[in-house]
């Protein structure tokens, strides 16, 4: 008897079901509001870091992800030489560099 009280309350009310396309029209909302609050901005900020790496020569200056400072000695395909000190040089992933500072 109490299963059959409950499956009653959960009932749709009387007088029809409302709008049939109220739930398409809410999914395309909350998915518009997704793309281009979370999905177009950064779709954006990969497309500039994509540039910001592309376009790393010899002698920018540039910040790696984990903060270290040093000047570009080398390019190569996926690798990057940083001189941090005089004489110290380390190799990076060229996906590691995040900005190049301004001279």
């Amino acid at each position: 008897m109490f299963w059959i009280s409950e499956a009653h309350a959960m009932a749709s009310p009387p007088g029809g079901e409302g709008n049939p396309y109220g739930t398409v029209i809410m999914l395309a909302l909350m998915f518009g509001i997704f793309y281009f609050l979370l999905i177009r901005p950064q779709q954006k900020r990969a497309k500039e870091h994509k540039q910001l790496v592309d376009g790393l020569k010899v002698g920018d200056q540039v910040i790696t992800a984990g903060g270290m400072h040093g000047k570009v000695a080398s390019v190569q395909e996926n690798i990057v030489s940083l001189e941090i000190a005089t004489g110290v040089k380390i190799k990076i992933n060229r996906s590691s560099i995040v900005s190049v500072e301004q001279s």
